[in-house]
């Protein structure tokens, strides 16, 4: 029996060409259909000069029932990956990587290459639409009206409303009306909705059986305008690609892999970007062809075809891909980066304006002002986020904690002479005036450990020789801010260019261990003043009770995982940004709880020196004779190393590429700012302070920006760091006003401080390339991970190189701890000599997976032949590939 459409008498039926070319159906194409202003990428897109499309959301419906009652039923999706609808469970399924098989993709090549292709189809609603897909000279006017009343249909869709029972969608053939093609309730409240970003697209592919078709009926066609198409997508999306895949009968599960296939190739970027831009059938089935040549077959013997293959951390780059979609579409080809040229761009002082010499004094200093004086206003407006808020209070907490600690150290190590009340102060002081005036304003200045050591030694060399501490101090921190002017009117900080990773690493590793190593000490320290209180004994509460007297009850609160359903995903990224500030408020509240007897945080209560009897300002002599000012040069010299070293290696880590910073750095003007800050504490009698690596690193990862997962199976994406001044500034205006806050403070338990402390060492000592290397020597081969350093380089010289390593570091920590401990300075400047070595023991190939080269032997690689093993083009190998993975932050702090 005949289905009648209504009003399908209005319709004039006329037949259409088979392969209808881009512009014969209008004469006048939209300008929507041109490429639009974006990239495939943010950064793709800029270098290789390919706009972006919109984000296309693909729908597989499927025509079942057949032959007693037919009706289309949803059982894919894809946007990245696939979600298949598990219909037994009532859910989708879990985001994977969609695996094919090639019988159906060149069974739906053969369709589309005997169906009907419309290319910038007119149709403005799902009824032209259907009209223009029926139009085939195969169908007789009775089977067209039949399919065409099928089309028309309303599928059922799998709704999951926030806080309602999953429902499926109405079955009710549609209504010719007015607002026919209106969006449903169930489409607008869909929760995909939420995540696809504003312009995305929609495409739909309709497979299945129809019994009476005596041959299959294919068609593809793109919309020249996007058009909401009523009920046909279960989201209310524009749609823009339309695939029909129908036949007769068929053994297995024909029709429905060919309809995976058809909505695996619209997912495919480089496939949706070549058919786009197609002009008629040739490019269309050329675009699939390439798809095809790209394909990685799986052995049936080795894999099960109903695995799913999770996504991946990090998406392949489609670098090696869109040159040749170009040429095929385009003609011409996108000029291609040298590996030279793509090896500096992407090395760790890639093009750094601050890294260049002016040959002029303090040419390098103007240079940075001139850099950060139109960023000034920025950055104190981009603060103003919640994120901030949270990483005040992260590196408040930490930046007390370690005033603090190495105030007590210092007071230790000077018998008085320095103490809490002026680490507080000199934090204040200085690290408020170097967010203010510094190039990097993201920096933490601190005590740290080499010049706490440094202290240390000064202190027993003025009592040995019986010097006025203070006065010899001061000129000592004369001098090194003297030297240190020295080398920024010499633009001696261009040298940073020969910190490699393996300076980084060995300086990085030895402060994390100095923070471990502290952390640890002090709350072993902490069982002698406060012991563990043994069973029967009340001296004071604990989490053992005590039911009865056969035994106790010990009581554990354990955390309940995060409900990803339940929680709005801001509340659980506010939840994840406070999540160090809760863990510390939470163990001062169980403190509390409890009564437990542990040490509390001490704060000043008097605003005085902690040495009886002297002011503020330190006399530039003393009991010193004068000759002692100027012998105070040598140790000078050496301290001023240190700090170059400590403060520059610092800025190194802090401004890698790979945080993708946009306010530019400013090693001179951070480096004048250190030393004019020197000249200061020196003469306020304060700690000396210098940038701190491990508490800068934490800073920066509280300010990291990351992009919303728009698709199911996405990660976040790094976007940067929230470059700004107050975070800093606020942080250590309260360390000042917290000299007034003990009243509120001293509730706070030192060990869950002294947890901080260790948490940054920990934290900062596992991200790093040189602890999973130290890793590798605990591993038997065949559990090591699959790193790409171990692909390029043998394992044995991947020992050798972590044994060199490990030996700098134990040098380093030995000469820390002993008193010899007066050319540490020396010795730290002694890795880049290291480093500099180990050429002569590895080749440049090595070095390139194992560190990063140095400036000259980065210009020598072409000359030494390594181009064409990391080529742009031209080549298959993985390393090709594997060289344009982006990368993120390689050594930092994760606080969430």
């Amino acid at each position: 029996m005949e289905m009648k459409l209504p009003g399908q008498e209005g319709f004039e039926a006329s037949s259409a060409p088979r392969n209808i070319p881009s512009g014969e159906l209008d004469s006048n194409p939209d300008p929507g259909t041109g490429p639009s202003p974006d990239g495939p990428s943010d950064t793709e897109s800029k270098e290789l000069g390919v706009p972006k499309d919109p984000l296309l959301f693909i729908q597989l419906n499927e025509l079942l029932g057949w032959p007693q009652a037919l009706e289309w039923r949803e059982t894919g999706r894809w946007v990245l990956f696939e979600e298949k609808l598990e219909v037994a469970a009532g859910r989708w399924s879990a985001p994977h990587v969609p695996t094919l098989a090639l019988p159906s993709l060149q069974k739906l090549r053969s369709l589309l290459a005997e169906g009907l292709v419309l290319l910038d189809c007119p149709a403005q609603s799902l009824l032209e639409l259907v009209e223009q897909v029926t139009r085939v000279e195969s169908l007789s006017p009775e089977l067209r009206g039949q399919l065409q009343a099928l089309l028309l249909q309303r599928p059922q869709h799998y709704n999951q409303t926030t806080g309602t029972r999953p429902c499926w969608g109405s079955t009710h053939p549609r209504k010719a009306s007015d607002n026919e093609e209106a969006p449903l309730r169930e489409q607008c409240q869909n929760p995909l909705r939420r995540k696809l970003p504003p312009g995305a697209e929609a495409g739909t592919v309709l497979a299945g059986e129809l019994g009476f078709l005596a041959q299959p009926l294919g068609a593809f066609v793109r919309l020249r305008n996007p058009v909401v198409l009523g009920s046909l997508t279960e989201v209310s999306l524009p749609s823009r690609f339309f695939c029909l895949l129908l036949g007769p009968r068929m053994l297995g599960k024909g029709y429905h892999e060919m309809g995976r296939a058809a909505a695996v190739l619209l997912s495919d970027p480089q496939f949706q970007w070549s058919v786009r831009r197609a002009s008629n059938l040739h490019d269309l089935l050329a675009a699939l062809d390439a798809f095809l040549e790209e394909v990685t077959v799986l052995p049936p013997g080795r894999w099960d075809p109903t695995a799913r293959i999770p996504p991946p951390k990090c998406l392949p780059s489609q670098h090696k891909r869109l040159p040749s979609q170009q040429r095929e579409i385009r003609g011409p080809a996108v000029p291609r980066l040298t590996s030279a040229e793509d090896r500096h761009r992407h090395g760790p002082h890639a093009h750094s304006p601050e890294l260049q010499r002016t040959g002029r004094l303090f040419g390098g200093l103007i240079q940075d002002v001139r850099r950060k004086v139109p960023w000034y206003p920025s950055d104190f407006l981009d603060a103003l986020h919640l994120q901030c808020f949270s990483a005040v209070l992260y590196i408040y907490l930490a930046t007390v904690t370690n005033a603090i600690t190495f105030g007590g150290l210092l007071g230790d190590a000077t018998d008085g002479a320095q103490g809490v009340l002026e680490s507080f102060l000199g934090t204040a002081v200085a690290g408020a005036a170097f967010c203010l005036m510094a190039g990097q304003p993201l920096t933490i200045l601190s005590s740290t450990g080499p010049v706490l050591v440094f202290e240390r030694l000064l202190f027993s060399f003025s009592r040995d020789y019986s010097l006025d501490y203070l006065p010899f101090r001061l000129w000592v921190g004369i001098w090194v801010a003297t030297f240190c002017l020295v080398l920024v009117a010499t633009e001696a900080s261009v040298l940073v260019r020969y910190f490699t990773r393996f300076t980084e690493e060995g300086f990085c590793a030895l402060i994390s261990l100095i923070f471990i190593y502290d952390a640890v000490g002090k709350m072993l320290n902490l069982t002698h003043t406060y012991p563990i209180q043994k069973p029967g004994s009340s001296a004071y509460g604990c989490l053992c009770q005590y039911p009865g007297p056969g035994g106790n009850e010990s009581q554990w609160i354990r955390t309940r995982p995060k409900d990803r359903d339940d929680i709005v995903s801001m509340m659980r990224k506010g939840l994840s940004d406070f999540s160090s500030v809760l863990a510390i408020l939470l163990g001062c509240g169980l403190d509390a709880f409890l009564g437990l007897a542990t040490p509390k945080l001490t704060v000043p209560r008097e605003f005085k020196p902690t040495l009886p009897g002297r002011g503020w300002l330190v006399s530039p002599f003393g009991a010193n004779p004068w000759w002692w000012s100027v012998a105070a040069a040598l140790p000078a010299l050496l301290l001023s190393i240190l700090i170059f070293m400590d403060q520059q290696i610092t800025a190194v880590i802090l401004n890698h590429m790979e945080y993708r910073l946009q306010k530019g750095a400013g090693f001179h003007l951070d480096l004048f700012c250190v030393a004019v800050l020197m000249l200061l504490t020196s003469a306020l009698g304060l700690p000396w302070y210098v940038s701190a690596t491990v508490i800068s690193l934490a800073h920066m990862d509280s300010l990291r920006r990351e992009s919303r997962a728009c698709a199911p199976g996405e990660r976040p994406n790094f976007l940067g760091i929230r470059e700004q001044r107050l975070t800093g500034l606020v942080v250590f205006i309260l360390t000042g006003a917290s000299i007034f806050l003990a009243p509120v403070l001293k509730f706070i338990p030192m060990p869950v401080l002294y947890g901080i402390f260790l948490y940054m060492g920990v934290a900062a000592l596992s991200s790093i390339q040189f602890t999973k290397r130290v890793k590798l020597l605990l591993m038997p081969a065949k559990h090591q991970p699959d790193l790409l350093l171990l692909r390029h380089v043998p394992l044995t010289r991947v020992h050798l190189f972590t044994a060199i390593q490990l030996a700098c570091l134990g040098l380093l920590w030995i000469i820390k701890s002993t008193p010899a401990a007066i050319i540490f300075p020396l010795m730290l400047l002694g890795l880049v000599g290291v480093r500099k070595a180990l050429e002569r023991v590895f080749s440049p190939q090595e070095l390139l997976w194992l560190d990063e080269l140095m400036p000259e032997e980065e210009r020598s690689i072409p000359e030494k032949g390594l181009e064409p093993e990391h080529s742009f083009s031209g080549s298959d190998s993985e390393d090709s590939e594997l060289m344009y993975q982006p990368k993120a932050p390689e050594i930092n702090i994760s606080v969430n």
